[in-house]
């Protein structure tokens, strides 16, 4: 859909923590993923608003469901940078107003259902 997934998803070595906190202040909504030099996952969180929300998650999976919990309780607007990308998950993944798909939330949606 031409989206990145880094504007998302944020990823920095243990030794950049504290260059990651200064970066990801100036993040509106984003996922970031902590790691150490053998690439192994120390730590996984959300970032609203240049403020850690929440940190120690199971996976990244486990961070955009949580974040998607987040953009709806706090009625928060998708990124536009990412929009088709939370459209999709909304409206295919959680089937939560299913019509009225974006042109290329569409055609992704017929292509992988066969549907074209």
């Amino acid at each position: 859909m031409g989206e990145s997934v880094e504007d998302l998803i944020k990823e920095f070595l243990v030794s950049e923590k504290e260059e990651a906190g200064q970066i990801l202040q100036r993040e509106t909504i984003a996922i970031f993923v902590i790691r150490d030099a053998q690439a192994a996952t120390k730590d996984i969180g959300i970032i609203l608003e240049g403020q850690e929300v929440v940190n120690k998650l199971a996976s990244v999976a486990n961070a955009v469901a949580i974040l998607l919990g987040f953009l709806y309780a706090l009625n928060l607007e998708y990124p536009k940078t990412l929009k088709l990308t939370f459209e999709y998950i909304q409206k295919v993944f959680m089937e939560l107003d299913p019509k009225g798909m974006a042109t290329k939330v569409k055609k992704l949606y017929d292509q992988l259902y066969n549907r074209a």
